[in-house]
């Protein structure tokens, strides 16, 4: 039950997407919080949700909102899946730098090496394409680029000759027993989760679009790479950050490697390192990731100085459209917001 402890309203305008406003107050129980996230869901007219804090490297707080499916009227349970879009893309980088720290793969080695071919005024290198920074001349230029990131692909197949999916299932999934994680049930890559494209489904949040009016079912996309297409239910997702947090799946060293802004060959420092943003929050240092595609939005908030992480999953595209987070502005995210200035900025303690 959603407790709503706070009388604080919140404004939205409509741009193609909802996009909200500050909470005036900072959430100061978790009640609050949970109250505040309830709000901003109504505004944002999203149907259904999940949300989990992490706290010292155990999960100490779950919420649930709305329904995963409409027409049916299924309520969102902790072990719902939904799709992660962008989210999929730190999985990918841990597994690449496993690769690295087990001496199987250069960050300096050039693409070419693994079949993929770009135009370019200069060698692009892997860590190019981890980075978000393969555009023009290579290292240069920080470009969120989703096309780019999925070529990491081919490093998968050519150094491991297994396919991502697969690396993912034996390398994560299998090593943290994670239930309710698998590649997008469109996908052929289903399959490697040992589920078949049925069983995945039909623990899957159906996915939505407001318009006109009404929040209209929407088929998902049906690709599956680097750079998206996991589904995964928020329980898993946190567990899956709590083993980052245990150097379960990362030596510090490579942890620190991929938390690591980088820093263009002109000497600016990017919103991103490999595979992860990372940026400042009035003073804090935050680790992040957003997810955005048709009918998806997906949000982790890392504070490792707090021992915190915030997750939340969405089964339309309201928690990211209206934000420029691709371009590492976190502050413009009211979701981001409430969490860090109730328990990173604030006087809320989650217990």
């Amino acid at each position: 039950m959603i407790l709503r402890l706070h009388a604080t309203r919140i404004a939205c305008f409509a741009v193609f997407a909802i996009a909200c406003s500050d909470v005036t107050e900072p959430a100061k129980t978790v009640e609050e919080f949970e109250a505040q996230l309830d709000d901003l869901r109504a505004e944002a007219r999203i149907p259904g949700m999940s949300a989990a804090i992490v706290s010292e490297g155990r999960v100490a707080w779950t919420a649930m909102f709305g329904q995963a499916n409409v027409e049916k009227g299924t309520a969102v349970a902790d072990t719902t899946a939904f799709h992660l879009a962008s989210l999929t893309k730190p999985f990918a980088s841990t597994i690449l730098l496993q690769l690295v720290d087990e001496g199987r793969l250069s960050l300096s080695q050039p693409v070419t090496d693994f079949g993929i071919q770009l135009n370019s005024s200069g060698v692009v290198q892997v860590k190019h394409l981890l980075s978000h920074t393969s555009s023009g001349q290579p290292g240069s230029t920080y470009y969120y680029d989703g096309n780019r990131f999925s070529l990491l692909d081919s490093v998968f197949t050519r150094t491991l000759g297994q396919t991502f999916a697969q690396a993912v299932q034996t390398r994560i999934v299998q090593k943290l027993g994670l239930r309710h994680t698998a590649p997008n049930p469109l996908s052929p890559d289903v399959t490697v989760s040992g589920k078949t494209r049925a069983q995945v489904d039909s623990n899957l949040a159906r996915g939505y679009t407001y318009s006109g009016g009404a929040n209209k079912l929407t088929t998902y996309p049906s690709n599956f790479s680097t750079a998206a297409g996991l589904t995964a239910s928020v329980l898993d997702m946190a567990a899956f950050s709590i083993a980052l947090d245990s150097h379960a799946l990362l030596s510090q060293e490579m942890l620190d490697l991929a938390w690591t802004p980088t820093v263009t060959t002109g000497g600016a420092t990017t919103p991103y390192g490999l595979g992860w943003f990372a940026t400042d929050y009035r003073g804090q240092r935050v680790i992040w990731h957003y997810g955005y595609w048709t009918a998806i939005s997906s949000l982790i908030v890392k504070v490792p100085s707090k021992g915190l992480t915030f997750i939340v999953l969405a089964n339309s595209d309201a928690l990211s459209a209206a934000y420029p987070l691709g371009a590492g502005r976190l502050e413009t995210s009211p979701w981001a917001r409430a969490f860090l200035d109730a328990f990173v900025l604030g006087s809320a303690i989650v217990r």
